[in-house]
């Protein structure tokens, strides 16, 4: 068994507000849960915005320590971007495997959102009535039927897609910044300097980034 599993939170920093899992079995999509979360910090507004879970839905509900225990039991935890997940949720009993780095393995240089893979892989799945894209459920679905077609191209293992998960990958452009969706690539022959300056001043940076800044900065 696969549990695949999301969050949605008060902002990039963390606070979670949602958590949802789908554990695939045999190939098939089953068990849904998914559960509202009292959060230990306000929602954002740009987060509200994303995820439309306000202050008064969550304001009554348990925090993420008393819910987290329904959520344990599997082998393997899988996310799109598991480094974020792995991150604002508590420690989990398993592995964990990312959506993310599987698909830049096997599909380089496309759009490695959860939805612009699903498109793009033409994958059809039946989501949760009344949910919508940036819900933790909704999200869980789309992401166990794109894990469903990287097994179904790959033939890896989970013991496999554990293993790439864990190797620091290359990241195509930059996450934020003044250069943000730009190519990595191109900045580091244009303007190294500013990317010696994020290694530099930007802490808790992601350690794919991190990696792939050093990489093409050896080069000079």
């Amino acid at each position: 068994m696969l549990r695949v599993i999301d969050t949605e939170t008060c902002g990039l920093q963390g606070g979670v507000v949602e958590v949802a899992s789908v554990d695939i079995i045999d190939g098939r999509i089953v068990n849904p849960m998914s559960d509202l979360v009292c959060p230990d910090r306000p929602i954002s507004h740009q987060a509200m915005a994303i995820h439309k879970i306000t202050e008064a839905m969550v304001a009554d509900k348990p925090v993420i320590e008393e819910v987290i225990p329904r959520y344990h039991g599997s082998p393997w935890y899988v996310a799109h971007n598991a480094s974020f997940d792995r991150r604002v949720l508590p420690e989990m009993p398993g592995e964990w495997i990312c959506t993310v780095k599987l698909a830049r393995r096997l599909w380089p240089g496309i759009s490695y959102s959860n939805m612009g893979l699903y498109k793009s892989r033409k994958l059809s799945v039946e989501t949760p009535a009344g949910l919508h894209h940036h819900r933790a459920l909704f999200d869980c679905y789309i992401t166990a039927a794109l894990l469903l077609e990287i097994m179904n191209v790959s033939g890896w293992t989970p013991e496999e897609m554990v293993n790439i998960t864990g190797r620091p990958a290359l990241v195509a452009s930059l996450p934020f910044g003044k250069y943000r969706g730009q190519p990595v690539e191109a900045i580091a022959e244009r303007d190294p300097g500013y990317l010696r300056w994020m290694l530099n001043n930007v802490k808790d940076m992601n350690p794919d980034l991190r990696m792939t800044l050093r990489h093409y900065l050896e080069k000079d």
